[in-house]
């Protein structure tokens, strides 16, 4: 059982290709996180412009930024999901956050929030920001079964250009970011072998 009194330590993934000016623009919010145990990985997915400039000039400022790198001829049908598989092997705390460079967290205290919930026996934690408020809402798993379906059908939904799962709980009727428990990650990933594509919002 978890210690109530031990915060939760995240590890924050986020793949990124040619995206030099969204990293520019938005990785510091993920950076300036008022929480202290957190780290953030960027897999940059070959990227040609100046991502590469742009993270080394992060890092000499954020030393819990971490950059690692997925060479193009590695490259399978789905790049997202290896770059993700890449960050979960090179997380080295108990909760993974599958992050966007274009979703900015709600807050400084965003990872303050999760932390609330992260905890046993929920495993799996869908998360949802609400509109203008830029409120946070999470819907929980106890286990990685439970949320395949979800995910996989709102997975297909974004790829083939459609408007989003409407039966899922929440108003914007998509997931905005994915926590897991580090050790559910691989399992978690291959809910999405069977989706062409994966694009988290």
């Amino acid at each position: 059982m978890s210690n109530p009194n031990i915060k939760p330590r995240f590890s924050i993934v986020v793949a990124v290709h040619d995206q030099a000016q969204e990293i520019e623009q938005n990785l510091p919010a993920l950076l300036s996180q008022q929480y202290e145990s957190y780290e953030v990985i960027v897999v940059d997915m070959s990227s040609t412009d100046g991502t590469t400039d742009v993270l080394k000039q992060l890092k000499a400022s954020h030393p819990h930024l971490y950059t690692t790198f997925l060479p193009k001829y590695q490259f399978q049908k789905n790049p997202l999901r290896l770059a993700d598989t890449i960050g979960v092997k090179a997380a080295k705390y108990e909760w993974i956050v599958f992050a966007d460079i274009n979703k900015l967290p709600p807050s400084e205290h965003w990872l303050e929030e999760l932390a609330q919930f992260a905890c046993r026996p929920t495993v799996l934690l869908l998360g949802y920001i609400q509109g203008k408020t830029n409120d946070v809402r999470l819907q929980t798993f106890d286990n990685v079964a439970d949320a395949q379906r979800k995910v996989k059908n709102t997975e297909r939904e974004r790829a083939s250009g459609g408007k989003g799962a409407r039966w899922l709980r929440y108003l914007r009727g998509r997931y905005d970011f994915m926590v897991v428990s580090a050790d559910k990650g691989h399992e978690t990933l291959r809910m999405f072998e069977n989706t062409d594509k994966i694009q988290k919002i």
